[in-house]
């Protein structure tokens, strides 16, 4: 068993570790300076796997990191990560980054939330907009890309105020006829996971999970409360509060584009990102009243029936009671 990596570290005969800066449910993630390229600083993405996996379960598993790691390669946009290198040590693997200076969209919303105000709804949407473009570049990948984890801590802002979407610990390559193998991917995090995801990786997903992410973190951001799980609005449709309800400065649109992406059926979201994004800003009609309580399931409707049949019920009921009044008499 490897010991885990500690400062100092050299990794691939090449990254000096000089600090762990982030842990998810998956591996770490370090940062590390490429000893080759001098003062150059990245991230790297470590995958432990399942001690107790069988070695064919195993095999698969790394095998799936590999194949989504050389398509992770060779992506190029302004608003993602450049992914420069991956590689295995021992019973690990990696996944090496651009490291991204600046704070995270989470750490602006708390600071605002210490001053006891909100992010203003203009700041926010301008980062809604460059993040629409890394999804759009994302999904109209052949095949499309799933980043599956969307959420504040995961968007940073650089010093020049350029957004980046940044950890693909739960990247899906939506490569068809295939079934993904539930080992380096997980369900995300909760208060923005859309249902579907909660059944693992056998079932389907598509851009819309990542739509339904997209809107739970806007609604995170523009509120400074996290939005009620999806689990939990299944079970309790008032669990989910309008968003001007905490927030009486967001205006009636961008509320109504959020909760239309927040549906609990991906039946009933923008079906792209694209037409998400021209829902918040004006250019896209949303659907009338996109309502909280939109699980996948109906209520049994009552049967009615037509009035002149309940008049000739109640005539007969009427005659059978005069009967058996007149019997007892």
């Amino acid at each position: 068993m490897s010991q885990p990596l500690s400062n100092g570290n050299l990794l691939h005969d090449r990254y000096q570790v000089l600090e762990r800066i982030g842990q998810g449910g998956t591996g770490s993630i370090f940062l590390a300076e490429d000893t080759r390229l001098e003062g150059r600083l990245c991230a790297i993405k470590e995958v432990s796997y399942d001690r107790a996996l069988p070695p064919e379960t195993l095999a698969q598993a790394r095998e799936q990191f590999f194949r989504e790691a050389s398509v992770l390669a060779r992506l190029d946009h302004p608003n993602l990560p450049k992914v420069s290198d991956y590689f295995s040590a021992e019973n690990r693997d990696y996944l090496v980054m651009d490291y991204i200076p600046g704070k995270d969209l989470r750490e602006r919303m708390l600071d605002a939330k210490q001053e006891k105000t909100f992010l203003s709804e203009k700041e926010v949407l301008h980062w809604a907009m460059q993040l629409a473009d890394a999804l759009n570049y994302l999904h109209r990948q052949e095949p499309p890309i799933l980043h599956r984890d969307i959420k504040p801590s995961n968007l940073k802002l650089t010093p020049s105020g350029l957004l980046k979407l940044v950890d693909f610990g739960l990247v899906k390559i939506m490569a068809p006829n295939e079934v993904t193998i539930t080992v380096i991917q997980g369900q995300g995090t909760a208060s923005y996971t859309p249902l579907e995801q909660y059944g693992g990786d056998d079932t389907h997903t598509d851009a819309r999970a990542d739509i339904y992410a997209f809107g739970a973190t806007l609604y995170h951001l523009l509120t400074n409360t996290p939005p009620s799980e999806a689990r939990k609005r299944f079970l309790d449709t008032r669990s989910l509060t309008p968003l001007r309800d905490l927030n009486p400065h967001i205006s009636m649109r961008v509320e109504r584009a959020i909760l239309w992406a927040m549906s609990l059926h991906p039946d009933n979201r923008p079906r792209t990102v694209e037409v998400f994004q021209e829902a918040l800003f004006g250019n896209q009609e949303i659907p009338l009243a996109p309502k909280l309580n939109n699980a996948s399931f109906e209520i049994p409707k009552l049967a009615i029936f037509p009035q002149e049949q309940i008049a000739g019920y109640v005539i007969v009921g009427l005659f059978l009671l005069g009967l058996i009044a007149t019997l007892a008499r």
